[in-house]
């Protein structure tokens, strides 16, 4: 086991600015997402840790060394690529084995540890087959075996659910977080999902334009978005500005099911919109809601909830919430 710690990490590419003099602390044992929009940073700053990129300031700590000079197997760290990039001719478990076939490892020892890490992916049944052979929820699987196959202090994986389908993505996110809590290993994970980083992440690190916009649990960022950036990339959040509700220029942040329809009571804060949307989503209704300054506002309710007081598209509501549901922005 292995802590991550950036200190003052940056990477320019002649005169543009990456990665701008980022500094975390990944704890030992931690599932870490970076996420962001693309572009913000988050995979040069992946690529740096694993040694696949050279930095141009800062420092890279695992554990207590060093690794600013050395090799990505002198790290001891494991990269799993977004593309999976599995040998098409070589067979699951020579897939699996290659890392340890290039060591010089002899045949029976690195097949027998092949076996382990595809029985710990639950793939032991299509060991000969060719990834040709294999759906992308499959082929996935043999990509996260050969990457732990090396034990890893370290495991660095670059969108790796994006390629699949969203009831697999779920699925296989599951097993990723499992594997990560019986390793006991750092995954550093990186998304641009939202939904991905909320079930996975015990620390949650959201980057911008090449810095860290704030970092924290899941759901100290969910519910205490330090800036605009952040409550409107998280999702499921309005910034509303402060000149609309009487707090002159400091905007505030609502999370949108927080915010009800029908006259507010003492103490409540209420705007005027004209309901411009109306999504149903299964157990919950979205509604997107026009107010003033032609500021939009996401409204959402449960589907009971919904059904007890309807509203149509063209009608015009009130919409309450009390004072403690604005967090101010900075």
């Amino acid at each position: 086991m292995a802590r991550v710690e950036l200190v003052g990490l940056t990477k320019r590419y002649g005169q543009t600015t990456a990665v701008d003099t980022v500094s975390l602390a990944i704890p030992d044992g931690t599932y870490c997402c970076l996420l962001g929009p693309s572009g913000c940073g988050k995979t040069s700053t992946l690529r740096m840790i694993a040694g696949h990129e050279r930095i141009s300031a800062g420092d890279i700590f695992i554990g207590d060394t060093v690794v600013n000079d050395m090799t990505p197997v002198q790290r001891g760290t494991a990269m799993m690529f977004q593309s999976y990039a599995l040998f098409p001719h070589l067979s699951v478990t020579d897939n699996v084995a290659f890392s340890l076939h290039m060591k010089g490892v002899d045949k029976s020892t690195r097949r027998r540890r092949a076996a382990e890490m595809l029985e710990r992916v639950h793939m032991e049944r299509y060991a000969e087959r060719l990834p040709g052979q294999l759906s992308g929820g499959q082929q996935q699987r043999v990509a996260l075996a050969r990457a732990l196959i090396t034990n890893p202090k370290v495991l660095l994986l670059d969108e790796p659910l994006s390629a699949l389908d969203p009831f697999l993505r779920i699925k296989v996110r599951e097993e990723m977080k499992r594997l990560q809590m019986e390793l006991g290993i750092v995954f550093i994970h990186v998304t641009h999902s939202q939904d991905e980083a909320l079930a996975l992440a015990d620390l949650a690190v959201v980057m911008n334009d090449g810095v860290v916009a704030q970092s924290g649990s899941v759901r100290q960022i969910f519910n205490e978005p330090t800036n605009a950036f952040v409550a409107s990339f998280i999702g499921g959040h309005n910034v509303i500005p402060g000149d609309l509700i009487g707090r002159g220029r400091v905007d505030v942040a609502i999370r949108a099911d927080h915010i009800d329809i029908g006259q507010a009571a003492p103490g409540e804060t209420s705007l005027q919109g004209t309901v411009r949307m109306v999504e149903y989503q299964g157990t919950n209704v979205h509604l997107r809601v026009r107010g003033p300054a032609a500021t939009d506002i996401l409204v959402i309710k449960s589907e009971d909830a919904f059904d007890r007081d309807p509203v149509n598209v063209g009608q015009a509501v009130t919409l309450r919430w009390v004072a403690t549901a604005a967090r101010e922005l900075h």
